[in-house]
This record gives C-alpha cells, sequence and structure tokens, in this order.
C-alpha cells in the first residue's frame, strides 16, 4: 500500500550529489516533487503526489474509491422498489413510507457535513473506518427493525454511514492529483455517482425477486463490510501529517470561511444542488410515471434505465476529455443549457400529445446532460480548495443530497390532484435547470476562470 502521506523529501538545498541518490524533492515555492537520481537537475518534476503512482494503482484506486463513492447512492435508492411492499407489511401510508427516504438523505447530508472536515483535520483514513463501521451497524439494525419508526431511525444512520464514502474518495484523489489529471480522475467518480442512482432501484428490483425486503439491508450490510475490509488495507493515508491540525485554516469554522468566500465555489455548488435535484425529481416519480400513466411492466421498466445509463456514461467520459481541453467552466456552461432546454421539451411535447417517445428522447438527453455537468461540478469545487478538499467534497454531497431530499417530493405535491405526468415532473426539473443557470452565468460566470493547470 502506497502511503503517499510519508513519501520522505528533501529541499534541493539539502542534497549533496555525492551521496547516496535521494528519492524525492520538493520545491517549496511551487509545491512540486522533484524525483531524484543520479543527476538531479535533469530529473522529472511531479506536481502532484499522485503522478508518482503507476498506471496499475491508479486503476486500483479508481475502482475501490468509486465502490466507495457509490455506497451512498445505493444506500439510498436501492430499497425504492421495496417501498409498495413496506407500505402492506407495517400497514401504513406511502407518506410515510417516503420519510424513510426523506430521513436517509438528510442522515447522509448531515454525515458529509461531520465527515468532511474532520477528515482534513485527522486524516482520510479514520473518519473513512468509522463511518462505515456505523454504516454496516445499521444496515443490520434496519434488516431487523420490528416497526417503522425503528426502520426510519436507522435509515438514517445508514445514510450518516454511508456518507464518508463519496466524500473521502474525493479528497484522497484531489489529495494526489491535480489539473488535467484530477479532471479524468474525478470524472470516473462522477461516472459512478452519477450512476449509480439510476440503476440502484434496477438492482433492487432484482433482489426483491429472490428475497423479502429485510434481504435488501442484509446486502447493504455486507457491501458496506467488504467496503470497511478494503478501505483497512487498501486506502492509504493521503494527508501529510504537517497538513492536519494546527496552524491558520484548520479548525472546522475557518474551513468552511475558507470555501464560502469563493464565489466560484458557491456558484458551482448551486449548479451541481440544481443538477442533482432535477435528476432526483425524474428518479422519484418515474415508476408512477411510467409504470401507471404509460403502463410499463418490470422489465421494460427496467430498460428505461439501462438506456439512461448510457447516456450517463457516455456524458462522463465525454466531458473528462472536453474540461481537459477547453476549461470544464465551458463544458459545464453547455451542458446545463442543455438540461434545461430537454426539460422544457418534455412539457412541449407532453402538451403537444407526442406521447411516450416525447419523454424519453429528452429525457435521454437530459441524462447525457447531467453526465456532463457532475464531473465539472467536482472539478470546479474542489481544484481550488486542495488544502481543504474534505470540508469542500463534503458540501458538494450535502448539499446534492439535502436540496434534493427537499426539492424531490415538490412532484408529488403539483401531482397531487391530477396524477404524476410527464409535465408535472419535468416542471420541476425546468425550475432547477432555470436556477442552476442562473447561478452559472452570475455567480461563477466561467469567463472569470482560467484553465486548468496541468
Amino acid at each position: 500500500m502506497l502511503d503517499t502521506a510519508s513519501i520522505p523529501t528533501a529541499r534541493p538545498a539539502d542534497v549533496d550529489p555525492a551521496t547516496a541518490p535521494v528519492r524525492s524533492a520538493r520545491d517549496t515555492a511551487t509545491g512540486a516533487i522533484r524525483t531524484l537520481g543520479s543527476n538531479p537537475a535533469t530529473a522529472p518534476i511531479m506536481l502532484h503526489p499522485g503522478d508518482a503512482i503507476s498506471h496499475a494503482r491508479r486503476v486500483v484506486y479508481i475502482v475501490l474509491l468509486g465502490a466507495l463513492t457509490a455506497l451512498g447512492p445505493f444506500t439510498v435508492d436501492l430499497y425504492l422498489p421495496a417501498f409498495p411492499v413496506l407500505e402492506a407489511d407495517f400497514q401504513t401510508t406511502a407518506a410515510a413510507i417516503q420519510l424513510t427516504l426523506t430521513g436517509t438523505m438528510l442522515g447522509f447530508a448531515l454525515g458529509q457535513l461531520i465527515v468532511g472536515p474532520l477528515s482534513d483535520k485527522v486524516g482520510r483514513r479514520i473518519p473513512l473506518l468509522a463511518a462505515t463501521t456505523l454504516h454496516v451497524v445499521a444496515s443490520t439494525a434496519a434488516a431487523l427493525a420490528p416497526s417503522l419508526v425503528l426502520l426510519g431511525g436507522a435509515r438514517v444512520f445508514m445514510g450518516m454511514g454511508a456518507a464518508a464514502g463519496g466524500v473521502v474518495a474525493m479528497a484522497i484523489v484531489r489529495d494526489l492529483f491535480g489539473g488535467r489529471r484530477l479532471v479524468v480522475m474525478l470524472s470516473r467518480l462522477a461516472l459512478v455517482s452519477g450512476v449509480a442512482p439510476v440503476i440502484a432501484p434496477l438492482i433492487g428490483s432484482a433482489l426483491l425477486a429472490v428475497m423479502p425486503w429485510r434481504g435488501i439491508f442484509v446486502v447493504l450490510a455486507i457491501y458496506g463490510a467488504l467496503m470497511l475490509i478494503f478501505s483497512l488495507f487498501l486506502v492509504p493515508e493521503t494527508l501529510p501529517k504537517a497538513r492536519r491540525g494546527g496552524g491558520p485554516g484548520t479548525s472546522v469554522m475557518q474551513r468552511y470561511k475558507s470555501v464560502f468566500s469563493d464565489r466560484v465555489f458557491i456558484g458551482v455548488l448551486i449548479v451541481g444542488a440544481m443538477s442533482f435535484s432535477g435528476l432526483f425529481s425524474y428518479l422519484s416519480s418515474s415508476s408512477f410515471l411510467f409504470q401507471v400513466t404509460f403502463g410499463f411492466d418490470a422489465q421494460q421498466y427496467g430498460l428505461l434505465f439501462a438506456v439512461n445509463s448510457v447516456g450517463v456514461v457516455a456524458g462522463v467520459q465525454v466531458a473528462s476529455r472536453l474540461a481537459a481541453r477547453f476549461g470544464p467552466q465551458w463544458v459545464m456552461a453547455y451542458s446545463t443549457s442543455l438540461m434545461l432546454i430537454a426539460s422544457t421539451a418534455i412539457i412541449v411535447l407532453d402538451q403537444l400529445g407526442a406521447g411516450i417517445w416525447g419523454v424519453m428522447v429528452p429525457l435521454f438527453v437530459f441524462m447525457t446532460a447531467f453526465g456532463f455537468t457532475m464531473p465539472c461540478v467536482q472539478v470546479l469545487a474542489l481544484d481550488r480548495h486542495g488544502k481543504a478538499a474534505g470540508t469542500a467534497a463534503s458540501l458538494i454531497g450535502a448539499t446534492n443530497f439535502g436540496i434534493a431530499a427537499l426539492i424531490s417530493p415538490i412532484v408529488g405535491w403539483i401531482a397531487r390532484d391530477a396524477g404524476i405526468t410527464p409535465t408535472t415532473m419535468a416542471m420541476v426539473m425546468v425550475g432547477c435547470g432555470i436556477i442552476g443557470a442562473l447561478a452559472l452565468w452570475t455567480i461563477v460566470r466561467p469567463r472569470t476562470i482560467g484553465l486548468l493547470t496541468p
């Protein structure tokens, strides 16, 4: 396991060429690391610690950190297909079951606000291991819960425990990488965070076919336990001790102040939250819209999710290349506009009586544009706050899930009389798109942001 927090360094002035080669040296003016060999003056410069990591090791990090990132969305969404079963089993209302989802998302948001600054203070591994342990215990409690109240309480703690995965994964990537390579690495995590909420209900439906609803929480407990084991043995500590505790900018309030004083960060935070809320407006209403309004069966409904997942994957992969070349701010400018156009098209086509294709085609465009947006949000937020990467990452996740938890039920409120239709769903998506576009052009202001450093 590579412990990047303890790579030995020395200032060039301290190196005696006559002595044995020193592993590395740090340019204190630029923060660059120079690998020293027989001729230190000609040795290659590594601007970031991750530049020294082999391609094979980077692949391992992508897989493991991606799995940690997926723990949150799977914890939130995997049990959605079980809502009708839960309603019958506990003999309660659909609204009461929905509260367990709201509690999970709020717990997830709260957990990120705790884990992020803590990981900047004490390092990445301890908060990750502690929170993932909480997730395993809470998932087990949810599987055994005898009442809806206890299930709801367990779900809150499941959300808090799952929060560490995505926050620490993004913080580790920022500790190791910067510039264009940061774009590539974060795009892989954005691929997971964008696709996981879309495919989680599909996997949950498959699990319900072979097990009762309690089995879903057993699966989540096993997933969390595996992540705990892999994190214990494979995840390195990437935050050097010199950057933890003491000195300016290290208290929780100082870290929050540093990110909230950044105009671009605030604007990007709003854009990301509105994009994520638009996605959850679709996810929260899709089962009613396509299975009740359009009469899809379970297989057709699952195929719809699979098709939209392809759009997200394609968007993320293309976005990483375009962002490295043209700048993430300009990719995000086009993608947020496309999300607004696509959601507006759903309303227009529905009012014109275009039927199912009038929903599915612009919805696919919306999902693809979402795939373009999220990696750009992460890059713009984290690239500017390497010293508070955990805090910045926690604010991204907490804002995304917290705002989505509050906005997504609006679809049901709008449709409380006439039922959920493409128009009622897309109205919320359009509203989110308008707010996101305004934040982009009035707060972020793409023209004021330079290109990424190497």
